[in-house]
């Protein structure tokens, strides 16, 4: 990328930014939907977070495409919430599944449960059963809204609420990056929002099945995700983001 195209990018972003100063989530989500009309998407995944943001588009009628990655290893009760939710708010939440040929070929490459083999191996099996379904349901879009929380892991502290996707082409938008844990619980509670009911047993991030535990007292609220590894607990969905900020150093040095 050359340093233009990186001016650019970096001018639209801090006028939006600009715009959206002062507003809140629901007026934020608001304006984007109106600044680029159709093609603005949300990415689900059920979790607390997701929940949160799916009653604010749902409640306040906003434009805009709501769709999620079922890679074919979800919980039962995932699937039980995304009905739950679909009835309840009127919504249709389109669904995304992993290229059959790519899961069979790792399927018989690594094995059933290949991902415990190494982090290559996990990360394989992520970017098969969801980083290349994500690039699927993100053509076309020009605004990506994400329910990340930087108080969700480290890697996540450094993300803006509005930035460039360089690996993605296309903005990238968090609405709740900077709630607290307890303020998400408290709108949970107070909208009487739907939730998975694995998180009443210890369960905090919610992934695969045979990827996720509950965490003990004490623990990172990231831990139960992928425990048998010390990665920095990635799937590759949002790790574009330390991507850019590597072009861009190189791009400007």
């Amino acid at each position: 990328m050359d340093n233009k195209t990186i001016m650019n990018q970096s001018n639209i972003i801090d006028e939006l930014r600009s715009e959206l100063e002062g507003l809140s989530a629901v007026e934020s989500l608001g304006l984007l939907a109106q600044r680029f009309p159709g093609k603005v998407v949300f990415s689900t995944a059920l979790g607390q977070e997701d929940q949160v943001i799916t009653h604010m588009v749902a409640k306040n009628n906003i434009p805009v495409n709501i769709f999620t990655l079922d890679t074919g290893r979800l919980f039962s009760e995932t699937y039980d919430l995304l009905a739950t939710t679909t009835t309840k708010y009127k919504l249709n939440i389109k669904t995304y599944f992993p290229d059959a040929e790519q899961v069979e070929k790792y399927v018989s490459e690594k094995g059933v449960n290949g991902f415990y083999n190494s982090v290559e191996d996990r990360k394989q099996c992520c970017f098969v059963r969801k980083v290349q379904p994500l690039k699927r349901a993100l053509q076309g879009a020009q605004v990506w809204v994400t329910g990340l929380r930087s108080g969700q892991s480290g890697n996540r502290q450094h993300m803006h609420t509005l930035e460039w996707d360089e690996g993605n082409q296309v903005i990238k938008y968090q609405p709740i990056l900077n709630w607290s844990f307890e303020e998400m619980i408290n709108y949970l509670k107070e909208n009487k929002v739907p939730y998975n009911s694995l998180h009443d047993k210890g369960f905090i991030s919610i992934g695969c099945a045979p990827c996720t535990r509950a965490i003990m007292e004490g623990e990172d609220l990231r831990a139960g995700r992928w425990w048998w590894e010390s990665s920095k607990k990635e799937c590759g969905l949002h790790e574009n983001h330390f991507q850019q900020k590597e072009t861009e150093q190189k791009a400007t040095a």
